[in-house]
């Protein structure tokens, strides 16, 4: 096997970031990115994208600390060059507060943002049903520009993008030697993992230019992040919903939350509804599976499960998925020791 021909099924940060990481760690080898759905049709066009870590109840902290790392300084070196406005990564900071002292004071990512700290009474008079808060620097990752991106990334490096939907792994035996499962929740399908399931966020993108600093609830259920081109206001967290459709009711909820926290959004303009429904499982699945069927072999590595979390561990879970990958192509290139009689 001279090139391993290699499929990435899906498209979003996940699976583009995937398709770049093989690209670079991976000799010898030809990518091609299979999905229905391309920028800016995917769930992850939909994120605001804060690198704010949720945490996965079946994943080791110091694993997800690792991915949250590694993404976070892939992510702050772009932020840092002349690809920053092209890529859609900027700085940001702000305030996470809590209505009651939280368990944990000081997170297991607070050494990776920047200039971690406690709020000050000061700073919490601007939030009067608060009692705690942390202050931080922490990166946006803007995926309506970081995902084309991405692409560009992926055909200077010679990869391919074909729009076809996917129903079965098998379909794509066999034209490529390895299959890399990046479908989210296709995956209830694709892997049969009833462990994946959605959960519904609903935003608003608003016009708020003076809004510079993100505040988000402890609970992670209302948010105000501005970015580049508009502020985003969050959000819901309906677990089970496939209604890709706005909510009306939803809106006006997250509207009030926001201004709640910023009674200056109540002047916010050009109020754009949008609904993307996280692929949510208990830890995220990386793992490496050899399908067998009528003596025929595909291994498949499975990269899929992030939630609400994925921009914040995008690059970490890529790397590992990436170095999947080059086991299963250094066993196909390692030929098979014939027994002795």
């Amino acid at each position: 096997m001279d090139t391993a021909r290699i499929a990435v099924v899906g498209a979003g940060v996940v699976g583009l970031s995937t398709a770049v990481c093989i690209s670079k760690l991976v000799p010898q080898c030809s990518v091609t990115i299979i999905s229905d759905k391309f920028t800016p049709d995917t769930t992850s066009d939909v994120a605001a994208g804060m690198l704010i870590p949720h945490t996965y109840p079946d994943t080791p902290i110091h694993t997800q600390k690792q991915w949250f790392r590694e993404t976070f300084n892939h992510l702050f070196a772009i932020a840092n060059s002349a690809e920053a406005g092209d890529a859609g990564v900027h700085l940001v900071s702000g305030w996470q507060i809590f209505q009651s002292t939280p368990t944990e004071e000081v997170p297991f990512w607070a050494d990776v943002v920047l200039g971690f700290r406690r709020m000050t009474e000061a700073e919490l008079k601007k939030f009067p049903q608060y009692v705690f808060g942390q202050a931080f620097t922490t990166l946006k990752c803007e995926c309506p520009a970081y995902l084309p991106w991405l692409e560009k990334r992926i055909k200077g490096s010679g990869g391919w993008m074909l729009t076809r939907r996917i129903d079965d792994l098998w379909e794509l035996h066999p034209s490529f030697d390895i299959v890399v499962n990046c479908s989210g929740l296709g995956s209830r399908q694709l892997a049969g993992d009833s462990k994946i399931f959605p959960v519904r966020g609903q935003v608003l993108q608003v016009q708020a230019p003076w809004v510079e600093h993100f505040i988000r609830d402890g609970s992670g259920l209302t948010y105000i992040y501005p970015g580049m081109s508009h502020v985003t206001l969050g959000g819901t967290r309906q677990k089970g919903d496939w209604n890709l459709s706005p909510d009306a009711e939803n809106s006006r909820e997250i509207l009030s939350r926001c201004c709640a926290l910023e009674p200056s959004l109540h002047r916010a303009c050009n109020i754009r509804e949008k609904v993307g429904l996280r692929p949510y499982r208990p830890g995220v699945r990386l793992q490496t599976e050899l399908l067998a069927r009528d003596g025929r072999r595909l291994p498949v590595v499975h990269h899929y499960g992030h939630g609400s979390g994925g921009i914040s561990v995008h690059w970490g879970t890529a790397l590992e998925a990436a170095r999947l990958v080059s086991e299963c192509v250094h066993a196909l290139r390692t030929p098979i020791p014939k027994s002795k009689l």
